[in-house]
């Protein structure tokens, strides 16, 4: 009998919930849109997701011809910083290949000791004629 009291009891009451008022704000009048926030960088710059892509041909161990070839490929990228650079040196042998992309990212630091002087490097391979490399250079945002 008891446990019927206190069902009775329970169910005589309102729904708290009911009771009090709205969690949701209610809408204003009219808002203006606020002004177009600046664009200035804060925090740490990031890399750009497209590379640049260049493709230069000079001849095994011609390093001056390199600089120079290079200097030319990225002289409208003057000001900027490189964060990294994967260059595809191309020969019948994957050593080969390998070594020419060596010779090609140190005479990437001499043509452009700014823009590539913290810029990380990689030697890749890729079949092909002896005496050209596809680069990619990944570009810090400005």
């Amino acid at each position: 009998m008891l446990l019927v009291l206190a069902l009775v009891s329970m169910g005589d009451r309102g729904d708290p919930l009911a009771a009090q008022p709205s969690a949701r704000p209610s809408k204003p009048a009219e808002t203006k849109p606020s002004p177009e926030p600046s664009r200035t960088p804060t925090g740490p710059r990031s890399v750009e997701r497209k590379p640049v892509k260049i493709h230069l041909t000079a001849a095994v161990g011609d390093d001056a011809t390199m600089v120079e070839r290079l200097r030319e490929a990225t002289a409208r990228f003057e000001g900027r910083s490189a964060a990294f650079v994967l260059t595809f040196g191309q020969a019948a042998e994957p050593s080969d290949g390998q070594a020419y992309a060596q010779d090609v990212n140190k005479s990437l630091h001499k043509a452009r000791p700014s823009m590539f002087a913290d810029a990380t490097t990689r030697d890749f391979w890729f079949n092909g004629a002896s005496g050209a490399a596809d680069l990619e250079i990944y570009f810090y945002t400005r």
